[in-house]
């Protein structure tokens, strides 16, 4: 029997179904692979319990012969934005630390209802802002990838950066992940691994601690395309307690993969063209056009022409929806309270928001509310929206020349911890790339393409048309199927 923890969705919930191996074999052996990962940090919380109950309610399942779900007994990381009943829940924050929900998350549920278990709660950066997974209060995640000839530790991405270190160390066959800015396809390119972003409103938010309510969406992180399909099908879906959930029905994801392409245009947004991109990114995205042409596609020019104003516009909107969101952190209903001699009630939100928050929570807090100050409110903020509006409407003129973009994920492959710590400009122009689709609510994948001289991974980036993962799913795969990208991280931890 081949390595179980080599195995991914897919493979593992197939296996289980046809008695290859059990679902309990399954956790217990992905169990001691988290155990003995301790070095990466990916986790906050182990949850091995959760797992092993999973895994056996699926091998009891099949014993009596039922259907075990789409995600029978596979495994999964949940990355620590989500609420999980008696699991504790801290969005990688001192403020939370402690936090244990007396509720379920509507995505995580769904997952659990499919019949995956749960292997812990992954390590992100604080409330999900940050590019590095360098703000968790929880210390920094390593990525499992290493630049040939050193030992200097990489950053795995952000903010979902436990999920992508653990999906690609084989500590977890998938995991989920949310996307604001690109914190499902930059951690994915970074590490190797396939992150798509859905439609906004696919993916139900309730019980997902808030960044920029506009922006977030829950997604999958896996080692394919197949098992991204297989656990979006799990996730999404319409939930009446999430005012911004789409009604519409779930596709069939997986059954509807389909790598032929013919008939189809992939565009090709001149403006991604950006200085301060690296060679072999830009290498690797033209090889991108020629794997789609191959696969029947024909490649057009595009412009998506507000792209240069993208970034700037949603590191105003994104920040301002974060202000009001973590407001209800004060100290007084639940986490974090401190409360010194004497003080009084403003006081004890002042000590409480000043320990409980890390240094980028609150430069994002301050520059929201900023903005959406009296005097500022016009000048920024409804100047932001207005180009958002600009980029929807760039994307909406280009497809109507073509059926999907490909673009490179991120500027550049990974870089070691700590360079970027004093630079949180150049932090976040590692976003460039991913921005406009989440701007725009558009469903985005990242699907990785190759290795640089480095030995460290590229991402190309596919973007889609409003409810059309089927056409991101199969662009992704045309590419997955063409690159043959097979390379892993070797183990250091």
């Amino acid at each position: 029997m081949r390595e179980l923890t080599n195995l991914g969705v897919k493979a593992i919930r197939d296996g289980v179904a046809d008695g290859s191996f059990t679902a309990r074999e399954v956790a217990e052996a992905f169990n001691t692979a988290v155990a003995d990962a301790a070095e990466l940090n990916a986790f906050i919380v182990t949850t091995p319990d959760h797992a092993l109950a999973a895994a056996d309610a699926a091998d009891a399942k099949r014993a009596r012969g039922e259907d075990l779900g789409i995600m029978g007994g596979v495994p999964i990381g949940m990355k620590d934005l989500f609420a999980t009943r008696g699991v504790q829940t801290t969005a990688a924050s001192h403020i939370l630390e402690g936090f244990t929900p007396e509720y379920e998350s509507t995505v995580s549920q769904k997952l659990w209802d499919a019949g995956a278990g749960m292997l812990g709660k992954l390590n992100l950066d604080q409330f999900a802002m940050g590019s590095s997974n360098e703000t968790s209060y929880f210390g920094n995640v390593n990525s499992p990838w290493r630049k040939e000839g050193s030992n200097a530790a990489m950053s795995p991405g952000g903010s979902s950066g436990g999920s992508s270190s653990a999906v690609a160390a084989r500590i977890a066959p998938a995991a989920t992940g949310t996307d604001t800015g690109g914190s499902i396809r930059q951690p994915a390119a970074f590490t190797g691994i396939c992150g798509i972003k859905p439609t906004y409103g696919r993916c139900s938010r309730w019980g997902v601690v808030a960044f920029a309510s506009s922006l977030d969406q829950a997604g999958p992180m896996a080692r394919n395309v197949e098992d991204c399909a297989i656990m979006l099908e799990a996730m999404a879906g319409f939930d009446p307690k999430d005012a911004t959930s789409l009604q519409m029905d779930v596709p069939t994801w997986e059954a509807g993969l389909d790598a032929d392409l013919k008939g189809k245009k992939i565009g090709i947004p001149k403006e991604y063209r950006m200085d301060g991109t690296d060679e072999e990114i830009l290498k690797s995205w033209e090889q991108g056009k020629e794997w789609l042409r191959d696969a029947g596609a024909t490649i057009v020019d595009v412009s998506l022409p507000h792209t240069k104003y993208a970034l700037p516009a949603y590191y105003i909107v994104a920040p301002a929806e974060a202000s009001s969101n973590l407001a209800r952190y004060d100290g007084v209903r639940y986490g974090l309270r401190d409360l010194p001699d004497g003080a009084g009630l403003q006081d004890m939100y002042a000590a409480t928001r000043a320990a409980g928050f890390g240094d980028e929570v609150k430069r994002r807090i301050l520059i929201g509310t900023y903005v959406l100050s009296a005097g500022f409110y016009d000048a920024y903020y409804t100047q932001a929206q207005k180009i958002r509006t600009l980029v929807s409407q760039d994307f909406e003129k280009a497809f109507a020349q073509c059926d999907a973009i490909l673009a490179p994920t991120t500027p550049t492959a990974s870089f070691p911890l700590g360079s970027l710590n004093e630079d949180p400009l150049t932090m976040y122009l590692n976003d460039v790339f991913a921005v406009p689709a989440s701007l725009a609510g558009l469903p985005a994948m990242s699907v990785p393409a190759t290795v640089n001289s480095d030995g460290l991974p590229l991402g190309l980036q596919i973007v889609g048309k409003p409810f059309d993962e089927q056409g991101v799913l199969n662009a992704g795969l045309a590419i997955q199927q063409r690159a043959g990208f097979d390379a892993q991280p070797e183990k250091w931890w």
